[in-house]
């Protein structure tokens, strides 16, 4: 059958595919570089020999580490002044919350959890990411079990 000049096909739709979210197309981007799992290290800097320590196991068994590059509860002329100090630790909280979302899991050290880890803890578990504990007893989940 003949179509005049003036005749107009039907537009074709085609189904669209979601737009990936940044969170995946970065776990894409992971996979496509073959990069091993990363784990980020999260706990209060008082326990900066056992977060080295982790690190050193998590290497050892073929993981990429990301861990606290400071230790604020030790003297240091980047923090020694305390207005400086606030505006220091909120760079580093922003810092380590994306060290969160890079990861694939967190590795929380110690055996004590105070507000920082446990925000981190909560942002960590809001994103998705598994979370481990050398201390399994201080995860804050389990204090809501019965």
């Amino acid at each position: 059958m003949a179509l005049g000049p003036r005749h107009q096909e039907e537009p074709v739709s085609y189904p669209s595919q979601p737009t990936p979210t940044p969170e995946q197309e970065l776990s894409e981007a992971k996979r496509r570089l073959s990069l091993p799992h990363i784990v980020v290290i999260c706990g209060s800097t008082r326990f900066m020999a056992e977060m080295n320590e982790a690190d050193l196991r998590e290497t050892a068994a073929g993981r990429i580490v990301v861990k606290p590059g400071c230790d604020m509860k030790s003297p240091h002329a980047l923090w020694s002044d305390p207005v400086e100090a606030e505006a220091v630790k909120a760079r580093l909280d922003e810092l380590h919350r994306a060290k969160i979302r890079l990861a694939d899991e967190v590795l929380v050290v110690g055996d004590y959890i105070g507000d920082s880890t446990r925000a981190e803890i909560t942002y960590a578990r809001s994103l998705g990411r598994p979370v481990r504990f050398t201390h399994p007893e201080v995860d804050p989940a389990a204090e809501q079990s019965p």
